[in-house]
C-alpha cells in the first residue's frame, strides 16, 4: 500500500472499481499512486473518492473515479508511449496517465487551470507530462503520430483531425453522442484508412469547450 494514499482510496479500488470488470494490473496500480485529494478543491476533499463528477474550476468537472478508470483500461497504454490528452483540468488523471506511458501530452483551455495541475504535477514529482494552453477541441498540432489519444469531455463527433493523427495501432478514447445516454469509444486505427470501433460503456460528461451541438431555433 502507498502510505500517502489515503485507506479511503484503497476502499474505493475495491467497492467502485473492480466491482466494475475494471482489472487490468497497471491501472488499478496508477489508481493509488497518487492521493486524489491532492487533486480536488479543498471544498471537495472529503468527496475525492467518492463516486461522482467534482468540479475543478471555471464551470468544468472532474470525471468520477470509475469514470477514469474505465477510460484508463480503454486507453490499453504501454509503457513507452506517447499519449496526447485533451482537456486536462485538475491533473489527477494526466498524473494517472504518467505512470502508463512513457510521455503524456497534454492540453488545457483555461490557463487558470493549467497553472494549477502544473503546481500538483510538480509537487509529486513527475517529469513526463508537457502542459500547453489552447483550443484543442478541434485540432492540436503535433509533428508525430502519437500511440494513444485520450478527451476527458464529450464531442456530438470525433474530430477526423485525431483519427488521423493516431499511429496504425493507435487507440483513441473519447465521449461521443447526446445526454443523457453519450457512448464511451474506443477507435483502433488498424490501417492508413481504417479504423475500428468498440462501444466500452454509457455516460454522461460536459461537452469539449468549442464542441458543444448548435442548437437548432424554430422560428
Amino acid at each position: 500500500m502507498n502510505s500517502r494514499v489515503p485507506a479511503v482510496q484503497h476502499l474505493m479500488i475495491e467497492t467502485q472499481i473492480r466491482p466494475n470488470e475494471v482489472d487490468d494490473p497497471a491501472v488499478l496500480e496508477a489508481l493509488v499512486c497518487f492521493s486524489r485529494a491532492d487533486f480536488v478543491l479543498p471544498p471537495y476533499t472529503g468527496l475525492a473518492c467518492a463516486d461522482t463528477q467534482l468540479p475543478v474550476g471555471c464551470d468544468q468537472m472532474m470525471l468520477s473515479p470509475l469514470q477514469e478508470a474505465r477510460f484508463l483500461q480503454a486507453l490499453q497504454l504501454q509503457a513507452g508511449e506517447t499519449v496526447l490528452e485533451l482537456g486536462t483540468g485538475s491533473g489527477y488523471f494526466t498524473a494517472m496517465l504518467s505512470q502508463l506511458a512513457g510521455r503524456v501530452i497534454s492540453v488545457e483551455y483555461y490557463a487558470e487551470l493549467m497553472t494549477e495541475a502544473e503546481r500538483r504535477l510538480t509537487e509529486c514529482g513527475i517529469t513526463n507530462v508537457t502542459l500547453s494552453h489552447g483550443d484543442a477541441a478541434n485540432r492540436w498540432h503535433i509533428d508525430e503520430r502519437l500511440d494513444a489519444i485520450v478527451m476527458t469531455a464529450a464531442y456530438q463527433q470525433i474530430p477526423d483531425f485525431y483519427l488521423q493523427q493516431l499511429k496504425i495501432g493507435g487507440r483513441l478514447v473519447a465521449v461521443e453522442g447526446y445526454p443523457p445516454a453519450m457512448t464511451v469509444k474506443q477507435i483502433t486505427r488498424t490501417a492508413e484508412r481504417e479504423w475500428q470501433t468498440r462501444g466500452i460503456f454509457e455516460t454522461d460528461i460536459a461537452y469539449m469547450i468549442h464542441a458543444e451541438p448548435v442548437t437548432a431555433f424554430d422560428f
